[in-house]
C-alpha cells in the first residue's frame, strides 16, 4: 500500500526556515556584539602554543544579552583570520539572547559552536532552537544572528518545527454595543421625572 512521503528535501527545508521559522523577528541586540566577551569557569587550562584555552565546571559565557552556558568550552584562535571560535558542549549546553524587539530566542543542544567574527551559531546534537513557543528540533542546526537565517538537517531526513499562531487582537464592539453611560441612564431620569410630575398634579 502506498505511503505518502512526510520528508522534504534538505535544501527546501533549508529554504523555508529560513523564510519563516521563527519569523517575524527582530535582529540579535546588535549592541551586543560590541561588548566584550565574557568566560567565567570552575577550571582552566590553555595551549600557549596552539592558541587554544579550554574552560572546564560550570562554564558561562557572556557579550551583553547573549549567555552561554557549558560543561567545557575550548576556545580556538585562528592562526591564518586570527578569528576565535568557541566550542561548547554539555548535557546540555544552552545559549540565550535578546532580541531588539524585547524577545527571547533560546537554544539547547549538546554541542553549539559560537564565532563572534561572523555572528554564526553551528548547533549539534539534540539541537532545539525556541522562540515564544515556536521551535525548530533537528541534529544540526546552522543560525545567523544578523541576517537570521536559519538551516536545519536531520540525520533521517525529518525535521521537527512547531509554530504558534500570532496572537490576535480582540474586534472592537461595533457603536451600538457600546452606548455611553450617560444614554443608558437618560431613560432611567426621564422615568423619574415623569413620577415627579405625575406626584405634582396629584396634589
Amino acid at each position: 500500500m502506498y505511503k505518502p512521503s512526510t520528508r522534504i528535501n534538505k535544501p527546501l527545508w533549508s529554504l523555508l526556515l529560513s523564510l519563516v521559522v521563527l519569523m517575524p523577528s527582530a535582529h540579535g541586540a546588535q549592541s551586543d556584539f560590541e561588548q566584550e566577551v565574557v568566560i567565567q569557569a570552575k577550571r582552566q587550562a590553555s595551549d600557549l602554543k596552539n592558541k587554544i584555552a579550554r574552560y572546564l565546571d560550570d562554564v558561562k559565557i557572556t557579550q551583553g544579552s547573549l549567555t552561554i552556558t557549558a560543561d567545557v568550552v575550548q576556545v580556538v584562535n585562528d592562526p591564518k583570520t586570527q578569528n576565535k571560535s568557541y566550542q561548547a558542549k554539555g548535557e546540555p549546553t544552552r545559549f540565550s539572547q535578546r532580541l531588539d524587539d524585547g524577545k527571547l530566542i533560546e537554544i539547547e543542544a549538546e554541542e553549539i559552536t559560537y564565532t563572534p567574527s561572523t555572528n554564526t551559531l553551528v548547533i549539534k546534537g539534540n539541537a532545539k532552537v525556541s522562540q515564544e513557543g515556536s521551535m525548530v528540533q533537528g541534529d544540526i542546526i546552522t543560525y545567523n544572528m544578523v541576517t537570521e537565517q536559519l538551516t536545519a538537517e536531520s540525520l533521517d531526513d525529518t525535521v521537527t518545527t512547531i509554530l504558534q499562531p500570532e496572537k490576535k487582537d480582540e474586534p472592537q464592539k461595533s457603536g451600538s454595543e457600546q452606548q455611553p453611560e450617560d444614554e443608558q441612564q437618560q431613560p432611567e431620569q426621564n422615568e423619574e421625572q415623569q413620577q415627579n410630575t405625575e406626584s405634582g398634579e396629584e396634589q
